[in-house]
């Protein structure tokens, strides 16, 4: 295993530190050691990626490997901030906030569902490419999307710290009002972001699909035919052209 992919595996490796350390309502300033944890995990993302160009270690394995790290990565991160509660260490009270910090949570729900099938239609995608021994790497617009992704991830973790351990939650309810509409925009921008970015990509690999049957009757494989078949076709088809020229002679005549 190469150094870009043990990078890869160290990102897998932090997950469940990112998941004890955001459910550890025993540990202060746990979520912000998730969140830190979180940030690094996605900067791993970045580092391997450029080891692998740089040094010519680009192997399908990593392709493979950096696919499932980053949207397992993705799918704990949404999971934490639409799924757990937040519980206010800033006053003396037991109080738990009956909603998590995604608000409104119907919108945290509708937007992970979303991405959620967004990354598992992909992933089918890649299975049946990499059935036919055609490996498909992520593009430009799959990188974009997951840094959009990384970036609303974190932001929503640190502003859970905040709300557990900085600042009570019953007060400056209306600047903690303002902070979650942008969020939210932000939220919505990067769902639809992963919506356009998915579509894309299918629409890009189509051909994966198409089995052998549903080739046009004159399609040629370079690769697979050999010189003699493609000269029979080129043949048929000059016989053809020779055959209508001769039937317009003699409509002429």
């Amino acid at each position: 295993m190469n150094t870009p992919n043990k990078i890869t595996l160290a990102r897998l490796i932090l997950i469940p530190f990112i998941v004890f350390f955001y459910l550890a309502t025993f540990i202060p300033y746990g979520r912000l050691v998730s969140a830190l944890l979180f940030i690094i995990a996605c900067l791993t993302d970045f580092v391997d990626g450029y080891l692998a160009r740089k040094n010519n270690q680009v192997t399908d394995l990593g392709k493979f490997f950096d696919s499932i790290a980053d949207k397992v990565l993705v799918m704990t991160g949404m999971i934490l901030i639409v799924a757990v509660p937040l519980f206010d260490r800033t006053s003396s009270a037991d109080f738990s906030w009956p909603m998590p910090v995604v608000y409104p949570s119907w919108l945290g729900v509708t937007c992970v569902v979303i991405m959620l099938a967004r990354e598992f239609i992909i992933s089918a995608l890649r299975q049946i490419s990499a059935a036919k021994g055609v490996i498909l790497a992520a593009d430009k617009g799959g990188k974009i999307k997951a840094t959009a992704q990384f970036v609303i991830i974190s932001i929503y973790m640190i502003f859970a710290f905040i709300l557990t351990d900085v600042v009570h939650v019953g007060e400056k309810d209306r600047t903690i009002g303002i902070i979650n509409f942008i969020l939210m925009l932000l939220l919505v921008a990067t769902t639809l972001l992963t919506i356009y970015t998915g579509v894309s990509y299918l629409i890009r690999n189509k051909n994966v699909f198409k089995s052998e049957e549903e080739k046009p009757k004159n399609f040629i494989d370079l690769n697979a035919s050999s010189e003699d078949e493609i000269e029979s076709v080129v043949i048929k088809k000059d016989d053809k052209e020779n055959i209508a020229d001769e039937i317009d002679k003699k409509d002429t005549n």
